[in-house]
């Protein structure tokens, strides 16, 4: 069953609604997902290279800053030329 999640406030007070396919950074780890969907109360991502979705607590979610999203885009590229 999918629900969505009520949005969240990041360290700034910024509203953050994790929609399917955006960039976050899970708070407790410092790593970039992108939002795969919500299953009940949490958010479940994906590293931006493949791999496990994680549930991460909405709470636990928040916009990445311009270098985190440049870094996350820069390693989707890299694996797509093998590197």
């Amino acid at each position: 069953m999918v629900t969505v999640t009520a949005p969240t406030s990041d360290a700034d007070g910024h509203t953050v609604s994790p929609d399917a396919r955006a960039l976050v950074v899970d708070r407790r780890s410092g790593k970039a997902g992108v939002v795969m969907g919500h299953v009940g109360p949490y958010v479940q991502i994906r590293p931006p290279r493949g791999g496990r979705e994680r549930d991460v607590p909405p709470e636990d979610v928040r916009t990445p800053t311009p270098t985190e999203e440049l870094s996350a885009k820069v390693a989707v590229a890299n694996r797509r030329w093998g590197r």
